[in-house]
């Protein structure tokens, strides 16, 4: 008797797995990773197995069979690495397989497959009919002439010559054509076609040297810990990249290459399919639910040995890996929001490491951790020889309130960049018009009713608008309170910079990159190949606009409100702060035309400021580092966030009461605990969070882990929504 053990995929925190199923010998072969449909009480469920066995402590005769095979499954490497998420990141098993397996397999049951069609192919005997003038209807002729270029399918035939299905039925029929089913590939917009195009440009020396580097380490066990390659904006880090991946490929092995966000980085995909041609794949949420599932299936079947995309490219099924690259690594969209809240950079490193790869993480701004614990590879020079462009501290203390958000010295270079016919880009990091909306006779402030927070003026849609929970209302033209019609729109927002940019620089274009305009497919691309196709032009937005772009014609990068994000109470603000304003000042001065960057703040002597101003990332993070070491805080410890929420107040302090005590109990020695602490009510539901701060992550986590799941068990935490979060962001 063989025996599955089959972790269910159900909601249930509190259910343990796997359970042993006796697998009939109608199912043919089945393995680990192998996805079936089996008896789960009264109801049938999706589950995966996990481990293989010749026997079971279950009696015989109490063992139930799966009912049927749910496609092909995954790998055992990428169950193993699901199962580990799930105990790493304190998720459930069925949480950490979801990750894993093929795109479209859910609760469910199968929800994808492979899309289908006839092929027609002309026969010897078909052949014959032509040249010997045979008895053929006109279209049945007009289809054989069709079909001696070669291979169509029946909407092909319909398209070309008119074919209908019956025709080609009655030559089916005669056989004058031979018609297989074949799988018909849904491939993504924009995806590269055929093979390699486009040539490798010659090196720099530092780029040649970092490549060699690089490849002697393939063969490195210890290589899949990770090497930074730490490269100053425009210094040519994609191009070692694709050295790499070219010299992985000819060993007959197989690379993963994460970047940021799919959609503001085109530019990067497009490098790697211009090269590699079809060996690349490409998976990101942004895909059908059919081209995500054929992607998937081209990787796992060998026929694409390159796959591209964000955070969840971690997980492509590719076998024989040797190589996973890292773009951008300070990026915070590495880190999955919702449960299990994994770190892909994490689980890079984790997979390279069983799999004997190389990792490579690649930024011009490191984040503090990989700096001190990564050997470093560096590239200090632009790869056009041009110097990094001079920064400008501009002081807004002294600004007068009524010359608005933008300084009087970022219009003069504006006005300089539409003079010259130049490009120029804009950074402000918060949405909508106006941050608040105040009444100036009574003082009334208008915020969420569901959340405590203020409703951001939108004026394009003539509406307020809580980022948190999307709720909207129309913008009062009086206040309700006190009737008066003197309201103040207070701060600034993209859509207001927009408006004043296009009011101020006419008729020069203005385009503007934010979550409000590039939602849908293919978003971002479009803005930016407008921008792109512009002589001259402004790109304003968000932190969006300083992903990764490269536009030579971009002479002036401007930074408004440079150090909002200082005023979070974050222990990371100092560092994302020093990301944003180096990331934005490496658009400008992409060409001999040179570049500037302006940055308007408050806070002109921050570290963070100050180092980004004369581009000094080992001067900024040797002070982070130093500072973090006395505080406490990572790299230097460890960290674990867990957070409740309830409807009512009372239930939510209750349940982070029982929370807390259980914890503290449970944490080894020299952990601490941090909290309960009250958060800003967000969807109706009031809120509170503690942190866990330990030397000792394993047994930290594990602590977290069992006092969770046994109140859970318990029944303890009803009505609670819980979530944890290690390594929190």
């Amino acid at each position: 008797m063989s025996i599955a053990r089959v972790e269910p995929l159900t909601t249930a925190r509190a259910l343990r797995g796997p359970f042993d199923y006796e697998i009939p010998e109608r199912l043919g072969d089945v393995g680990v990773g192998t996805v079936l449909e089996v008896p789960f009480g009264r109801r049938r469920v999706t589950g995966v197995v996990v481990e293989l066995a010749d026997a079971s402590e279950v009696p015989p005769e109490k063992l139930a069979r799966p009912i049927r095979v749910l496609g092909g499954g995954t790998t055992e490497e990428l169950v193993r690495l699901g199962l580990w998420i799930a105990a790493e990141y304190c998720s459930t098993p069925a949480r950490g397989l979801g990750l894993v397996l093929p795109p479209g397999t859910g609760t469910g049951g199968e929800r994808t497959r492979f899309r289908v069609e006839k092929v027609s192919a002309i026969t010897d005997a078909g052949r014959e009919a032509l040249e010997g003038g045979g008895r053929l209807g006109a279209k049945q002729r007009l289809a054989l002439q069709q079909l001696l270029e070669g291979d169509l399918t029946g909407r092909q035939l319909a398209a070309r010559a008119g074919v209908d299905s019956g025709t080609l039925r009655r030559l089916e029929e005669r056989g004058l054509i031979a018609r297989r089913q074949v799988n018909v590939r849904r491939r993504p917009e924009g995806s590269g076609v055929g093979s390699a195009a486009a040539s490798a440009p010659e090196l720099t020396g530092a780029q040649a040297e970092a490549v060699r580097d690089l490849i002697a380490k393939l063969d490195d066990p210890s290589a899949g810990q990770g090497v930074l390659l730490a490269g100053v904006t425009g210094s040519g880090k994609t191009e070692v990249y694709l050295a790499v991946v070219e010299e992985v490929l000819r060993r007959g092995r197989t690379a993963i290459v994460l970047v940021p966000e799919i959609g503001l980085t085109p530019q990067a995909v497009g490098r790697f399919q211009a090269r590699l041609g079809d060996r690349v794949a490409v998976l990101h949420s942004a895909l059908s639910a059919g081209q995500r599932f054929d992607e998937w299936q081209r990787l796992k079947s060998g026929e694409a040995t390159v796959c591209v995309g964000p955070r969840s490219a971690v997980f492509a099924p590719l076998s024989e890996l040797g190589l996973i690259v890292i773009d951008e690594e300070h990026d915070s969209s590495y880190k999955q929001e919702g449960d299990p809240r994994y770190d892909a950079r994490d689980v890079a490193r984790r997979r390279a490491l069983d799999a004997g790869s190389l990792l490579v993480l690649g930024t011009a701004t490191p984040r503090p951790e990989s700096w001190r614990a990564l050997e470093r590879i560096e590239l200090p020079e632009r790869v056009d020889g041009q110097g990094m462009p001079p920064v400008e501290i501009v002081d807004t203390r002294d600004s007068d309130p009524r010359q608005g958000p933008i300084h009087r010295k970022t219009w003069a270079a504006l006005a300089e960049v539409r003079e010259r016919g130049e490009k120029a880009i804009v950074m402000i990091n918060r949405r909508g018009f106006a941050p608040w909306l105040t009444c100036q006779t009574c003082g009334h402030h208008w915020g969420c009713p569901n959340c405590d927070v203020s409703l951001i003026v939108h004026r394009e849609s003539d509406q307020l608008i809580c980022h948190h929970c999307n709720h909207a209302e129309p913008l009062p033209r009086s206040c309700g309170d006190c009737g008066g019609t003197t309201l103040s729109q207070s701060g600034a927002g993209t859509q207001r910079i927009e408006r004043l940019l296009a009011d101020e620089l006419a008729p020069m274009p203005v385009f503007r990159l934010d979550a409000d305009t590039s939602g849908g497919p293919g978003g971002h691309a479009r803005i930016l190949s407008a921008f792109d196709r512009e002589e001259s032009a402004v790109l304003v937005g968000t932190q969006m606009v300083a992903k990764g772009h490269d536009f030579p014609e971009v002479t002036l990068a401007a930074i408004l409100d440079a150090d909002a994000t200082l005023r979070f109470p974050d222990f990371r603000a100092e560092e994302r702060t020093f990301s944003l304003v180096t990331q934005l000042a490496g658009r400008s001065g992409r060409s001999r035309a040179g570049g500037r960057v302006i940055v308007q703040t408050l806070a002109p002597g921050a570290p963070s400021i100050a180092s980004a101003a004369t581009h000094d990332s080992p001067g900024f993070l040797a002070g982070e580092l130093e500072r973090r070491r006395e505080l406490g805080y990572p790299p230097f410890s460890h960290l674990i966030r867990i957070q409740l929420a309830a409807e009512e107040e009372p239930d939510v302090d209750r349940a982070a009461g029982l929370v807390a005590d259980r914890l503290e109990a449970a944490l080894p020695a020299g952990a601490a605990l941090l909290g309960p602490a009250p958060m800003f009510r967000a969807r109706n539901r009031f809120r509170r969070r503690m942190l866990v701060r330990s030397a000792t992550r394993e047994l930290s986590i594990a602590a977290v882990h069992d006092t969770i799941e046994a109140l859970l068990a318990g029944r303890e935490l009803g009505g609670i929504t819980l979530s944890v979060d290690v390594d929190p962001q």
